[in-house]
């Protein structure tokens, strides 16, 4: 049984995967397509190519990140909690894409963790070690405070950026901060395979470790192979409803701006990943910068309605996801107790 539940945990983790950079293809082609720096056709290509260097980039740094997540219960148990987890963040992910809001694959997940862990102990299974700590640095932290600096750093970066750039013509500022946007979209769209691929190598490693299957010591090629090619196969056929709301209705944008706010994203996904193993949202931190460098215009227009929607969103997420994640878990609960 054990081993059916793992083959289970492992599809949904793919399924997982391939939402996330199917919702996420956005951040790295919304502002480049909407200031046309990029065709959509390019610009998903290179999110294509980025995102997947990125994901198997990430197996170097997801055991540091693996050891200050999360311990699952062995056997049975531990993998149903798994497979609650990812089935909530994905019903959830679709529900938010069909309404094009961009969200954070990481909340819906850790949201679904802590649900899953706590029906878990409710039907008398163990703990899951590590969400008192996850819940602060991986759900409150990033939904706040990175958001929060997204949004000043990258308004305040629009002043010395257009005192640089004062005695050049229009047409030439647009056109040179065009061709930036280019490398900058790239940046974004390696900076998500580095956060996002860790998600999902972590889990199916989780899996693997929880099934008695690996020590968790090192990871293994096929789990970076098989992230790195559902993250890339979502982001070919990425749908394009976020993306029209974050390039087109949320704020108005000029290259310039576009490239303060992929330039500070993809700054802010490196520095989080590589030199602190700190999970950043994506779509949290560049839906911020846009509104900031947006924001700082003379003649900036908000759709104040939309950016409410889109926070409330983020808001609900880990509660919903815990949710349904929660009731899954105890739909789940009687295969802990059949033999492995």
């Amino acid at each position: 049984m054990t081993i059916a539940v793992l083959f289970l945990v492992v599809g949904l983790a793919a399924g997982f995967a391939f939402l996330n950079g199917f919702r996420d293809v956005s951040n790295a082609v919304a502002l480049s397509t909407r200031t046309r720096a990029l065709t959509p056709s390019i610009a998903v290509l290179l999110a294509v190519i980025f995102n997947f260097a990125g994901a198997m980039l990430s197996g170097s740094f997801v055991l540091a990140f693996t050891q200050g997540w999360i311990t699952l219960p062995s056997g049975t148990g531990g993998l149903a909690i798994l497979a609650s987890a990812l089935a909530a963040a994905i019903l959830w992910g679709v529900y938010a894409w069909w309404r094009g809001i961009p969200l954070s694959s990481t909340n819906s997940l850790i949201g679904g963790l802590i649900g899953a862990g706590a029906a878990s102990v409710l039907v008398g299974g163990n703990f899951v070690d590590g969400v008192d700590s996850i819940l602060v640095t991986q759900v409150l932290l990033p939904l706040v405070v990175s958001p929060a600096i997204a949004f000043f750093a990258a308004y305040l970066l629009i002043w010395p950026v257009t005192w640089a750039a004062r005695y050049a013509q229009p047409n030439v500022i647009n056109r040179r901060f065009r061709r930036a946007q280019a490398v900058s979209s790239a940046a974004v769209a390696f900076g998500h395979g580095l956060q996002d691929g860790q998600r999902t190598t972590a889990v199916l490693l989780l899996a693997l470790v929880a099934a008695g299957l690996e020590s968790g010591a090192e990871v293994p090629f096929w789990i970076l192979l098989v992230t790195a090619l559902m993250l890339t196969a979502g982001t070919l056929f990425g749908g394009w409803r976020i993306s029209h709301n974050l390039g087109h209705r949320m704020i108005r944008i000029d290259p310039l701006r576009g490239f303060v706010a992929q330039t500070l994203t993809s700054v802010m996904l490196f520095v989080g990943a590589i030199g602190l193993q700190f999970p950043l949202s994506t779509t949290h931190t560049l839906t911020a910068s846009a509104l900031g460098a947006g924001t700082n215009q003379r003649f900036h227009v908000t759709n104040r309605r939309l950016v409410r929607r889109i926070l409330l969103f983020w808001l609900v997420t880990p509660f919903i996801t815990a949710a349904v994640a929660f009731i899954l878990e105890l739909a789940f609960s009687p295969l802990s107790n059949l033999p492995n």
